[in-house]
């Protein structure tokens, strides 16, 4: 920019002294030429003319013009090329960027334009990187989600074609188990690009919460009860009434409970409360579990993340679920939050909708 500035004063002072040099030329030769333009030309411009013939140039007025105009022709190049180099190396990296170069940015420099286009160029760059990374996180999780399920039931056909195993009831029942997951990992991550894609379509109806909330929740405390954990239901205030689709909010509710029920231990206690404050419904899931480090709050959201991928595993969770209740809050344009004191001390995630005030009246 600096660099800039110094050419364009040169350029500017180079300007006038032409000028200057060039209107006293043809006013001497004016006055040379013609004596009648002396008496229309006041007294100290012809003393100062006058004082400048005592010395005789060394060039002649055409020479001294085509001499100075050429000087002027290059100047101009040169200027024009130092302004237009950062457009030139701009359009030079917008050519080379591309898949394998996405690492590829930019020098901000130049006009106050040109450094704005230049770093829009490299936010762009770095957020087309950073999506590039996530795609590429995203196939390795879903061959590797894909892949243990497809193990076990390539596995076992073979074993039963080399009457390893029986063909009974038993061993199918093991590979349907498969084919389940299967089949629940890709529906997930339909519905995961359905939503990101804005595509995801709701059929809301006005439903009373506190009551979809209860049968979402009762309907999984038999898995509570066989993990030795004490589910809790629990409604403050009045009937809350909101415009939702009924089934997506159930499939939010138990993806969160699952979560919680996952990682708490037995003999925990997990609670669900239902409560409307103002114009905002909370749907609140708490336990008293193995808890979130700070660090991983930020993620608990994020597909396929896991504050530990051996142990979460092993409880049977792909890292969908709470990344597919996040889609369905936002899709009902509410919000879904994460909290947890640290590990150890449990867990609260907390969904917040838009509800019907004045519903009843």
């Amino acid at each position: 920019m600096n660099r800039m500035w110094i050419h364009l004063s040169l350029a500017f002072t180079l300007v006038i002294i032409i000028t200057m040099l060039t209107v006293g030329a043809v006013v001497r030769i004016a006055l040379e030429t013609n004596p009648i333009y002396q008496e229309e030309i006041p007294e100290p411009v012809q003393e100062f003319f006058r004082e400048a013939n005592r010395y005789d140039p060394p060039i002649d007025i055409p020479t001294f013009l085509l001499i100075t105009g050429s000087v002027a022709i290059i100047a101009g190049i040169g200027m024009s090329r130092g302004m237009t180099k950062p457009l030139r190396e701009l359009g030079e990296a917008a050519d080379s960027f591309g898949p394998r170069n996405l690492e590829q940015r930019v020098e901000v420099c130049g006009t106050a334009e040109v450094q704005a286009v230049a770093k829009r160029f490299n936010e762009m760059a770095e957020r087309l990187e950073q999506n590039e990374l996530l795609r590429r996180n995203l196939l390795a999780d879903v061959a590797h989600e894909l892949r243990n399920p497809l193990h076990v039931i390539q596995g076992n056909l073979q074993a039963i074609l080399d009457d390893v195993y029986p063909l009974n009831k038993e061993e199918i029942v093991r590979l349907s188990d498969q084919t389940c997951l299967l089949t629940t990992l890709v529906d997930d991550l339909y519905d995961l690009s359905q939503a990101e894609a804005h595509q995801m379509v709701l059929y809301k109806q006005t439903m009373d919460m506190a009551d979809l909330v209860k049968e979402t929740a009762v309907s999984l405390k038999p898995a509570a009860s066989a993990q030795n954990i004490k589910l809790q239901i629990e409604l403050l205030g009045s009937t809350p009434y909101a415009q939702v689709d009924p089934g997506r909010i159930q499939q939010t509710i138990t993806n969160l409970l699952i979560n919680a029920l996952r990682h708490t231990p037995s003999g925990g206690e997990i609670w669900v409360t239902v409560e409307q404050r103002g114009d905002t419904l909370h749907i609140i899931i708490r336990d008293n579990g193995h808890g979130i480090e700070p660090e991983h709050l930020p993620h608990v959201f994020d597909r396929f993340y896991r504050t530990d991928r051996a142990r979460s595993r092993d409880r049977g969770g792909a890292g969908l679920g709470l990344a597919i209740a996040k889609a369905i809050v936002d899709t009902h344009e509410g919000k879904i939050t994460a909290s947890s004191p640290g590990l150890g001390q449990g867990a609260t995630f907390e969904i917040q909708l838009q509800a019907l005030t004045n519903f009843l009246n």
